[in-house]
C-alpha cells in the first residue's frame, strides 16, 4: 500500500492514524517482512495484522560476490517458490541495484537469457521494494540508486511499478529521488506515454539494440508490434515533458549489428534527440549463441556515433564471473529444483 491508502486502511479499523506512519516506516524504512518484528505496537494490533494482511516474503537464496570488481549478485526466493535476480554495483557515487520486476518475461528478445525459463507472473510493488531492503540488511549498506533492468519489462507489470516509485521515493520510507532511478524498456509504446503524464522524473532507458526495423524484428519481437519510428516519437515525447535526457542501450552481436554502416543509420536515426547511447558488448548466453562484437568493432561503432554527434559510452562488463547479467541464475535454479522434484 501507499502510505495515503495505509493511512485509510488504518483509520477503516479504527486504529489511531499516527500507527499508519509506524507501521509504514517499519515496512519501508526498516523493511521488516513480519509484523511480529513491529515492537512498538501491541500484541492485539500485530495480531490483527496478521489476520488480515500479509507481507510478501523476498529471500536469499543464493549469494555472488565477484573477485574482479565486488559486484554482488542475488538469487531471491519470493513467497511462492519462484525466483527473481538482482545485482548490487558499487560506483563513486555510493550503491546501485538492479532490480526484477517480473518472475521471467514474456518479450522473448532473442539476446536476453530471462525469458528463457519463462513468464510466471508480475512481481508486487512489495516485492520490488523487497530486493532492495534485503540486499542492505545483508551488506549494511545504504542503496541510493535503484535500476529496473533485471528479469522482466517493467512497463508489462505498470501498476506495480509505478506503485513501487511512488512508495520508495515516500519520505516515511526509502526516499531515493526518483531522478536516481532508472526504468528500462523494450518500447511498450502507450505505457512510455503513460509513464511521460505521471510526473515522476525518472530516466527512461530504450532497450534499441538495432538501427532499423529488419534488424529489430529479427532479435526483438515487440517491434512487429511497435516499430522504431513509433518508439522513438514516444521517447522524444517523453523527453520533451519531463525534460529527462532519455538512453539507449545497444547490445553488440557481431555480425548482426555491428558495422560501422549501422552506426550510420543509428546516428540518423537519433540527430537532434537529447539522448544518450549506452554500447553493451553481448552477453554469452549458450542457448543464444550470439557472438560478442570483436574490441576493434566495438571501438569503430563508438567512434561513427561520437564522429556524427552522438553522445556515447560503452558499458564497462561488471561481474563477468558471476554471470552478472539478469536471467541466467533463475534459469539455472530452476533446472535444478526440476530435476530434484523428478528424483
Amino acid at each position: 500500500m501507499t502510505f495515503d491508502e495505509l493511512e485509510k486502511e488504518i483509520l477503516g479499523l479504527n486504529i489511531p492514524k499516527f500507527r499508519a506512519k509506524q507501521i509504514y516506516s517499519w515496512l519501508h524504512q526498516k523493511g521488516v517482512m513480519s509484523f511480529d518484528e513491529m515492537t512498538n505496537l501491541s500484541k492485539e494490533l500485530r495480531n490483527k495484522l496478521n489476520e488480515k494482511y500479509f507481507i510478501p516474503s523476498v529471500d536469499i537464496e543464493e549469494k555472488y560476490v565477484s573477485s574482479i570488481d565486488s559486484t554482488i549478485k542475488y538469487l531471491f526466493r519470493l513467497y511462492d517458490g519462484e525466483y527473481v535476480e538482482a545485482v548490487i554495483m558499487k560506483y563513486k557515487y555510493g550503491y546501485t541495484i538492479c532490480i526484477s520486476s517480473q518472475v521471467g518475461c514474456k518479450m522473448g528478445c532473442k539476446f536476453c537469457a530471462s525469458t528463457l525459463a519463462g513468464f510466471k507472473r508480475n512481481l508486487l510493488a512489495g516485492e520490488m521494494e523487497g530486493q532492495i531492503h534485503k540486499a542492505q540488511q545483508d551488506l549494511n549498506i545504504r542503496i541510493s540508486h535503484i535500476v529496473l533492468m533485471g528479469i522482466g519489462e517493467p512497463l508489462d507489470n505498470y501498476d506495480n511499478v509505478v506503485r513501487f516509485l511512488r512508495t520508495v521515493n515516500n519520505e516515511n520510507g526509502l526516499h531515493i529521488s526518483l531522478r536516481d532511478i532508472t526504468l528500462s524498456t523494450c518500447g511498450i509504446v502507450p505505457k512510455i506515454y503513460d509513464l511521460m503524464n505521471e510526473g515522476l522524473p525518472i530516466t527512461l532507458t530504450l532497450s534499441l539494440h538495432a538501427p532499423n526495423d529488419e534488424i529489430r524484428s529479427k532479435t526483438m519481437p515487440v517491434n512487429d508490434k511497435w516499430n522504431i519510428d513509433e518508439v522513438l516519437t514516444a521517447c522524444k515525447a517523453y523527453a520533451q515533458k519531463t525534460g529527462r535526457r532519455v538512453s539507449f542501450e545497444y547490445t553488440l552481436i557481431s555480425g548482426v549489428n555491428d558495422s560501422k554502416e549501422c552506426a550510420v543509420e543509428l546516428a540518423s536515426k537519433l540527430k537532434g534527440f537529447l539522448c544518450h547511447v549506452n554500447l553493451i558488448p553481448v552477453n554469452d548466453v549458450k542457448e543464444r549463441q550470439n557472438v560478442q562484437s570483436s574490441s576493434k568493432s566495438i571501438k569503430t561503432f563508438y567512434n561513427t556515433l561520437c564522429s556524427l554527434g552522438i553522445n556515447a559510452t560503452i558499458r564497462r562488463t561488471l561481474g563477468s564471473d558471476i554471470n552478472a547479467s539478469c536471467g541466467q541464475l533463475r534459469r539455472r535454479k530452476n533446472e535444478v529444483d526440476k530435476n530434484e522434484n523428478c528424483c
